[in-house]
């Protein structure tokens, strides 16, 4: 359910973001979410207050643009902000923000990668990688590396939904089950 309510919020803001009137990009306020995300992370305390039903969201609101006044949000994150807390929302900030950044992908033609590899790839590895998955998918790919210490060698990749498991642990076990076919 949370998360349901996390995207028709991305949702909300992405139109914001994408209106020909906007004077904001969706680069900054996926920056904006981020740090505001990063600063609340910070101190269980601030996060018991803002989680509270007992403080007034009015002092919520005070409290945020207080102490979001450094970082210089846009007029656009910073009543986003205001709604979220309004509606009691605020610990679904970081799958606001996740569903935010996936929407913004789809809007703008790229797709997103999870590669985990046993050892960290060198910079022309992962280039040739994503040369080659942008060949693939006839769409720029934003990728995400992750070390993965079970991995024996290798890689497996996540693309969507779809894994294509390159390990060397997923190679003996497909070979494992030819050889006993």
């Amino acid at each position: 359910m949370s998360l349901a309510v996390a995207k028709q919020y991305a949702q909300a803001l992405a139109d914001l973001v994408f209106a020909a009137d906007s004077t904001t990009t969706a680069a900054q306020v996926a920056g904006e979410l981020r740090a505001v995300e990063e600063l609340t992370g910070v101190s269980a305390e601030l996060r018991t207050i803002l989680l509270s039903p007992a403080v007034p969201p009015a002092r919520k609101r005070a409290l945020m643009a207080r102490l979001t006044e450094p970082l210089g949000l846009s007029r656009a994150v910073r009543n986003f902000l205001f709604v979220v807390i309004d509606r009691r929302r605020i610990a679904l900030l970081g799958a606001i923000r996740e569903a935010f950044e996936r929407l913004v992908d789809e809007r703008e033609g790229i797709v997103r990668a999870q590669v985990r590899t046993a050892s960290e790839l060198r910079p022309e590895h992962r280039a040739r990688l994503e040369e080659a998955l942008e060949r693939l998918t006839g769409k720029r790919v934003r990728s995400e590396y992750v070390l993965d210490e079970e991995l024996l060698g290798g890689l497996v990749l996540r693309l969507g939904s779809t894994v294509y498991d390159g390990s060397l642990r997923g190679r003996l076990e497909a070979l494992g089950r030819r050889l006993a076919e």
